[in-house]
């Protein structure tokens, strides 16, 4: 289930788009949360990860916005540079599920433990 946990966040951002990518880790941390430790570790760690950077991605739109779209010289560029970090570490967190390692995301808003 910890590898579900970090693979549910790139599906859910498939399923969606790109828009809620926070959403299978969450749904993850609430049903399993009081089975087993190691999961709910993965799923919050996992959502915590997927909501900084959905923040950080409505911080580039805004910015876009507020230049009159001047802002997309960096928030494309932004975005790429999101999504490859996230798969990056969604791939190098369920490879250490498999193992039955807990994997620390590198940086996140820690809302959910």
């Amino acid at each position: 289930m910890m590898l579900l946990a970090h693979l549910s966040a790139p599906l859910s951002m498939l399923l969606s788009v790109g828009w809620v990518p926070f959403l299978g880790p969450l749904l993850i941390w609430l049903f399993y949360k009081d089975k087993s430790a190691a999961v709910r570790t993965a799923s919050a760690g996992a959502f915590n990860f997927n909501l900084t950077l959905a923040i950080i991605s409505v911080g580039l739109w805004i910015s876009v916005f507020l230049t009159l779209f001047i802002g997309l010289v960096w928030a494309i560029p932004g975005w790429i540079a999101l999504v490859v970090i996230q798969l990056w570490c969604h791939i190098k967190g369920a490879l250490r599920a498999a193992d039955g390692r807990v994997y620390d995301y590198p940086f996140q808003l820690r809302l959910l433990s």
